[in-house]
């Protein structure tokens, strides 16, 4: 269309509809070089069409060029680009503007200041924004809701919540928007609580929440772990509409899932219709990070079934749950679902791969990802560090410690406590000595707990209790069970079951609901011949109705993870995996093997009774692995108490047995058995 004069309503209309329906710049650079050409580009309502569509389209410079071209910009000019401005995320830009704006003497409207405000806000410029607050009232604008709305974000954002209250106060209308600034603001600045106390004055006032009210205020629920507050939020949710929200409901779901109400999360995501990745990946991680990785894998399983795409957090949630059941396979099907240079250029991503890795025995393939990665922080370093040493690769894990160094990543408590387990397994003392006086000497860190536990544990494993126990005595802090437990650890290797007594003692008076301490005390009076007191022991879990932990052992075969108790009969293949165990120690018998019984009254975490020595549920998962698996396979086992000592030497046998590698993961550190030895050198 010929634009040859602009004078009648309908060919303004016309040239309206031209400019709001360019699908394209080069289609507006056509409009506005037709409006040059007839003299018709200093006409400001047409200059401001065509710069809110060229704004639209993000062409900030285009837009600059044609607002810098007109003769006599007026503030409805300079509020559409100080508008596109924000929009666009040119916040110094928009500043820049409105003192443009200030130079020329326009006057100003109300609806300038929220824009004004919220690049102030988002350019972090929290002093400009304060400034602008006396000229606000000095133009006229401290009744406009906007105005006022904005600058309640900017003190409360900025940490002056009691400014903002005065403000706040003083409001002569308070509608939604008001409220949830101010209460936002408080989130911003680090008060959730003030924020979850407006939030419910809100309610109480007659106020009707929004969704974005709600998925705020939860946001600070969970940051301050309020569960009684999102209870009470949540059954607002259930009476309106807004339970239809998924925004909400995937809030609501992240909630539950970090307080641990696994099964509350569940329900409000079965509930939920519609589900975008977000809601999967919320839950996928819930069940990683509270310890229910089945449920995990099975959720993620149903995820790639809906014909959903997993992003990086699913995959991470994924990936951490082959972890925790040491299901390699399955792990290595998960990594292969998303290109190996994301792993390789995202942090949380590669992490995540390295430590499976390292969870399920393969650490060589570990190391090779996080050799491979293009960027490494100080998490990836302590990853790789602390799977290095529970897979008994120590000297490398210190290698990858001056590796640290030289990169210039200062290391951190849990550097630390990487480098001190693998002096624990590998019994380097004064290795183990060295570390743990640098923590404080050389890199000026605070030790904790878990560093004098450490300590303990590696002179215990020596058979030096007395050096252990004076640590204890000189620590800066109370003993906790990790401390007692770890002297313990030490008392059971060298059967000193007069500390051992004493150590029990102050475990049960710290942790009354852990079954196993009274079932080692027990044990304790037991081989020492003091059968009316192992007899009170146990009359009293009897009374308070204890049971010790179960020893589950499970195994990961072609995707599928089988888990087993002691003397587990079962599995569909229990006949079979007990006949290759009836096998196995005929031939064991025959080399010379005769079970180790004491265990079964004085190890920490075996299944106890000794008819049962045999079948224990590492040896199942064992049997099934020979059973299912061919020739050459590494079979990999998980438990989820520590290796017995019969056990131990039954899986050595085994290995030298059927000439293959087996891999134990328990509690405490990982056990490669070949050709009849192990990694761990007979010291765990």
């Amino acid at each position: 269309m010929s634009i040859a004069t602009v004078s009648s309503p309908s060919k303004l209309h016309q040239i309206k509809t031209l400019i709001s329906v360019a699908s394209s710049v080069n289609h507006l650079k056509q409009i506005h070089a037709s409006l040059i050409h007839h003299d018709h580009h200093h006409d400001t309502y047409l200059v401001n069409l065509l710069l809110k569509r060229t704004l639209f389209f993000r062409e900030n410079h285009y837009s600059s060029l044609l607002f810098s071209h007109t003769q006599f910009p007026n503030i409805f000019l300079y509020n559409t680009l100080i508008n596109g401005f924000v929009n666009n995320n040119l916040f110094r830009e928009t500043l820049d503007l409105f003192l443009s704006v200030r130079k020329h003497g326009l006057s100003l409207y109300g609806f300038t200041f929220p824009f004004v405000l919220k690049a102030c806000i988002r350019s972090q410029n929290l002093t400009l924004g304060i400034e602008l607050h006396p000229l606000v009232v000095k133009c006229g604008f401290n009744g406009d809701a906007g105005a006022m709305t904005s600058l309640l974000s900017l003190y409360s954002g900025s940490g002056r919540v009691d400014d903002a209250r005065k403000m706040f106060d003083e409001m002569p209308e308070r509608t939604i928007v008001s409220w949830t600034a101010f209460f936002s603001g408080c989130i911003a600045s680090g008060k959730h609580g003030d924020a979850i106390g407006l939030f419910k004055k809100m309610v109480e006032s007659g106020v009707r929440p929004d969704s974005y009210s709600v998925v705020r205020v939860l946001s600070a629920c969970v940051q301050v772990g309020d569960l009684d507050s999102a209870e009470w939020i949540a059954n607002l949710v259930e009476e309106t509409e807004m339970q239809k929200n998924s925004y909400v409901n995937t809030t609501l779901v992240n909630l539950y899932a970090k307080r641990g109400k696994m099964e509350k999360a569940r329900s409000v995501f079965d509930s939920m219709g519609e589900k975008d990745i977000v809601t999967w990946s919320t839950m996928i991680q819930g069940y990683a990070s509270n310890s229910l990785p089945k449920e995990g894998v099975e959720l993620f399983h149903r995820m790639m079934r809906e014909d959903l795409k997993p992003d990086q957090y699913s995959i991470v949630g994924f990936l951490s749950s082959c972890a925790s059941l040491g299901a390699l396979d399955l792990g290595e099907w998960g990594s292969n679902l998303i290109d190996r240079d994301e792993f390789l250029t995202n942090l949380v991503m590669g992490n995540a791969l390295i430590d499976m890795y390292a969870k399920c025995g393969d650490m060589a393939r570990g190391f090779q990802v996080f050799k491979d990665m293009k960027e490494k922080d100080r998490v990836i370093m302590n990853t790789a560090i602390t799977g290095l040493a529970k897979n008994g690769h120590v000297k490398m894990s210190f290698a990858v410690f001056g590796q640290t160094e030289k990169l210039g990543i200062s290391p951190d408590g849990y550097t630390f406590l990487g480098l001190l387990c693998g002096c624990v397994h590998a019994g380097l003392i004064q290795d183990g000595l060295r570390i743990f006086n640098s923590i404080s000497s050389v890199y000026s860190l605070k030790r904790t707990v878990e560093h004098y536990g450490c300590m303990v544990d590696l002179w215990g494993r020596a058979g030096q209790l007395s050096d252990a126990y004076r640590l204890i005595c000189d620590m800066p802090m109370k003993p906790n069970a990790i401390i007692w437990g770890a002297l313990l650890t030490g008392c059971r290797l060298v059967k000193e079951t007069r500390l051992a007594e004493r150590v029990l003692k102050e475990l049960i008076a710290l942790e009354p609901w852990n079954a196993g301490n009274y079932v080692q005390l027990s044990n304790i009076y037991s081989v020492n011949g003091r059968w009316d007191e192992a007899a009170e022991v146990r009359e009293e879990m009897n009374k308070k109705g204890m049971k010790k932990l179960p020893g589950w052992s499970w195994i990961e075969l072609e995707g599928t993870v089988h888990e087993f108790l002691a003397d587990d009969k079962s599995h569909p293949l229990s006949d079979k995996i007990y006949a290759k165990l009836e096998d196995l120690g005929n031939e064991m018998r025959l080399m010379g093997f005769v079970p180790t019984t004491e265990c079964v009254m004085f190890d920490v975490e075996e299944e106890e009774k000794e008819t049962v020595l045999g079948y224990h549920s590492e040896k199942l998962a064992v049997a099934l692995g020979l059973i299912s698996t061919g020739h050459g396979e590494v079979i990999r086992v998980v438990k989820n108490l520590r290796v017995c000592g019969d056990c131990h030497e039954v899986m050595k046998l085994i290995s030298k047995i059927t000439r293959r590698e087996i891999v134990v993961r328990d509690n405490n550190r990982f056990h490669c058995f070949t050709n009849g030895t192990c990694s761990c050198n007979d010291y765990w």
